[in-house]
């Protein structure tokens, strides 16, 4: 029998994606990116493994303050490792890799929540749309690398989590999500595929840890020894725009172009 749909309160949810406590709560991903081209036979390009650091605030006006902060590494599909360049396929490019450092990824839990209840297990699914003018096009010196005049892509999340633990008082985060994501996107500017047709189709799962030290090891040291800033998510929201891929590459395209490693090293706050 197909579950009913529920409507849960921002609270409820607050349980899921973090914690009640405002204590920072962590989520990790693995996957797979594919190249879609009109034409040509599915190409896996990557590797993918991910995490984010959450913190949820409750809001003295209405609801709850969410931020956080997350990283995205493309890995070699083959032995798995970072990539710290990439060649390219289609250009015999080699050229540098910008893994996701995002810093923040902010936003406010308020309202309901459509879940579907199936008995023991409860599940939310949110599906994005995001569309918007790119950042990039109006800039010549991004035209080999990101040239299209919007900015499209789909963003699918489905969360499952044990059901009786949303309506039990005393836990403020459920121990156990089971995370589904796929994303439909353009190519990533540092590829620099400029018009060249074609998209990317993002394919994961995930799950809540305790800890970052329970992180996949590769995540791990990579926190440890260059990135300590994600060991928590941010205190409190910070007064700044989200950072996505797209401005992470506008911000830091001269060091993109020295060849630097990346992400570029993040100091934990004092």
């Amino acid at each position: 029998m197909v579950g009913s749909m529920q409507e849960f309160d921002a609270q409820n949810w607050v349980k899921v994606r973090s914690s009640l406590d405002g204590s920072s709560t962590f989520l990790t991903w693995s996957g797979s990116v594919y190249a879609f081209i009109p034409g040509e036979k599915k190409k896996i390009l990557f590797r993918i493994v991910g995490m984010s650091v959450s913190r949820c605030l409750a809001n003295p006006e209405e609801g709850w303050d969410f931020t956080s902060r997350e990283l995205t590494y493309y890995l070699d599909p083959n032995t798995g490792e970072i990539l710290r360049q990439w060649s390219n396929p289609w250009t015999g490019e080699i050229l540098p890799v910008i893994h996701v450092a995002n810093n923040p990824v902010q936003g406010r839990f308020k309202g309901t929540f459509p879940a579907q209840v199936d008995g023991e297990n409860t599940t939310f699914r949110l599906d994005y749309f995001p569309t918007y003018p790119n950042l990039l096009a109006d800039d010549e010196r991004f035209t080999e690398y990101s040239p299209n005049p919007i900015y499209q892509a789909a963003e699918l999340f489905k969360i499952t989590v044990p059901t009786e633990e949303l309506f039990e008082a005393q836990i403020v985060s459920v121990s156990k999500l089971i995370l589904s994501w796929d994303r439909i996107g353009p190519w990533l500017p540092w590829m620099k595929m400029g018009n060249r047709a074609g998209y990317l189709i993002y394919s994961a799962s995930g799950c809540k840890v305790k800890s970052w030290a329970a992180l996949p090891e590769v995540l791990q040291d990579e926190i440890r020894t260059r990135l300590p800033l994600y060991k928590e998510a941010p205190n409190s929201k910070l007064d700044t725009e989200d950072m996505t891929s797209w401005l992470y590459f506008k911000q830091h395209f001269d060091a993109y172009l020295a060849g630097e490693t990346f992400p570029l090293s993040q100091e934990a706050e004092e």
